[in-house]
């Protein structure tokens, strides 16, 4: 009686326990389980009420009830962490709902930044089409952000992969999108114009998309003065076409001494296939945008070059006749980028479309260290220019010798204390304030990237509409530029580093399908008659074990 007490008072006491310390043992050997420290810091600090609706539930595919499933125990988590509190909800969106109801709610959805999925599903009469919202919104502080859950999706229609990249970025998108909305923080990013960079309209997507998290716009060089570098976070410099006078320079380095981040995507070569489709050739010449001496002093150099890479895009080529058939070809020019998957930047991302790339070489500069984050195929040629270029080339298929090589590096960040250019040099005309420029700046980063073109969207030539950053209106293929886009901003603009979080591996441990095939009826004996041969047997041991025992 004394035993049974105690066992009841000492279950009691843990349960009461159980409600106020919350702890767990994580056997998986990649801990996917387990929190980071630095989503727990983020957590314990936060003070206003989180909510998180998460809009992928109902009837789901098999992989897409994985998500789900992994996508409640990280919340579950956060909420057992946090030092305030989260309210989580799973809804599914269309369910219940008329056709027109349907329409009404994914419109407004769109409209909060919720894009839904269609999905091609197999079942005993073909294919049916699903639709599925695989993302959530998480609320705090008067300010709301949309968050995607799925991070790649496949045209192929086979998620698995997918599924587990997507699984394995949970904890990194879901804390990053609490520590904004509860900072209410929005980093500057500004786009350069004024030296025939990049319009409004190829930037659209990339400026819409960052305008969700950041304050994102365009920034002249030549009018915007010393109060207001100070206010920005990124620079970001996309494809100039003309030469950058001494005074924007003086400006972009007193940004880089103060601690300021740029993006470098520089084109080196004029090239255009727009050009090409006019004249059928067109002579790709280097280009004068007096940065060199900037990059150089900065750890980098764009090199005078073109890859060709025989892992590219596909450009529509017209093939003549009455009826004007069109038909795609692969264009060596426009390689597919190869993330560096060693680093957390680029970790976990599609192939990044570019058009006519050069080559990117590091320079040793002491303080600062360089990694690569884009890279071409090993199956590349590196062409010097001035080069002349003809739609011809098209027909030609790459011959394999004159390919085989090694990745070129097209893409790096460089972290560190980055000397001034302007050091011991007199200011430069057109300068009116005086800017205060030590010998090395503030610890900082910055990224060069060989391709202009990288975060350009598409233009639809019907009624001038854009399309998606990333997405080839001729292929329907989605590429990686538009996460490469986010992953830059976030890291450059977030000073804890979040994108660490990204080392976090969650291995698929699929069942060997040659095995099961060949050992599928030994498999099904273990699993059925196994277990009721191991109960009989116990039934039996029971019976003559009591019978001798009451023998006596």
């Amino acid at each position: 009686m004394v035993r049974l007490l105690a066992f009841v008072i000492g279950l009691i006491v843990l349960n009461v326990a159980a409600q106020y310390i919350y702890t767990r043992i994580d056997f998986t050997k990649e801990k996917r389980f387990t929190l980071t420290s630095k989503s727990k810091t983020i957590l314990k600090e936060a003070t206003k009420p989180i909510t998180i609706t998460v809009f992928l539930d109902g009837d789901l595919p098999a992989a897409f009830k994985r998500l789900r499933n992994a996508t409640k125990d990280l919340l579950a988590d956060y909420k057992a962490y946090s030092g305030t509190d989260i309210n989580i909800e799973f809804v599914d969106p269309i369910s219940g709902l008329s056709g027109a109801e349907q329409d009404t709610v994914i419109n407004h959805l769109y409209q909060i930044g919720v894009e839904p999925t269609t999905l091609n599903i197999k079942n005993d009469n073909g294919f049916a089409q699903k639709t599925i919202f695989p993302m959530a919104i998480v609320e705090g502080n008067d300010h709301q952000l949309s968050v995607k859950l799925l991070q790649n999706l496949d045209a192929s229609g086979n998620y698995e992969e997918n599924i587990n990249n997507s699984i394995q970025n949970l904890e990194y998108i879901f804390t990053s999108a609490i520590q904004k909305v509860l900072s209410g923080q929005h980093p500057r990013i500004g786009f350069t114009e004024g030296n025939g960079e990049l319009s409004d309209l190829f930037l659209s997507d990339a400026i819409k998309t960052l305008s969700e998290s950041y304050d994102a716009g365009r920034v002249n060089l030549n009018q915007i003065d010393k109060a207001g570098l100070d206010k920005l976070k990124v620079l970001v410099i996309a494809k100039p076409e003309k030469e950058f006078t001494e005074a924007e320079k003086y400006k972009i380095n007193y940004f880089v001494m103060n601690g300021g981040r740029v993006v470098w995507s520089i084109d080196q070569v004029s090239a255009s296939l727009d050009s090409l489709r006019g004249a059928g050739e067109q002579l790709a010449f280097n280009k004068k945008l007096n940065l060199d001496d900037m990059l150089f002093m900065y750890g980098a150099r764009v090199n005078y070059n073109l890859i060709a890479d025989a892992n590219c895009a596909e450009i529509p080529l017209s093939m003549g006749g009455q009826q004007g058939q069109i038909q795609m070809a692969p264009w060596v020019f426009y390689p597919i980028l190869m993330p560096d998957t060693s680093n957390n930047l680029v970790k976990n991302i599609d192939g990044i479309r570019s058009e006519f790339v050069s080559t990117v070489d590091t320079i040793g500069v002491k303080g600062l260290s360089k990694k690569v984050i884009l890279q071409t195929s090993a199956y590349n040629k590196v062409h010097n220019t001035p080069k002349m270029l003809s739609l011809q080339m098209v027909a030609e298929q790459p011959n394999p010798r004159e390919y085989a090589s090694k990745p070129h590096t097209v893409g790096v960040v460089i972290e560190g204390k980055f000397p001034s250019v302007f050091l011991n040099r007199s200011v430069p005309a057109g300068i009116t304030e005086t800017y205060n420029l030590p010998a090395e700046s503030k610890p900082t980063k910055m990224i060069v990237i060989g391709d202009g073109d990288i975060f350009k969207n598409q233009i639809s030539a019907r009624d001038g509409s854009v399309f998606p950053l990333g997405f080839d209106r001729y292929t329907e293929r989605n590429y990686g530029n538009k996460a490469l886009l986010l992953n830059i901003a976030d890291f450059l603009s977030n000073d804890d580093n979040l994108i660490a979080l990204r080392n976090k591996e969650v291995k698929i441990r699929l069942l060997d399908k040659v095995r099961l095939r060949t050992e599928k009826l030994q498999w099904q004996l273990i699993n059925v008659v196994f277990p009721l041969l191991l109960l009989i047997s116990f039934a039996i041991f029971q019976h003559y074990y009591r019978k001798h025992k009451y023998a006596r």
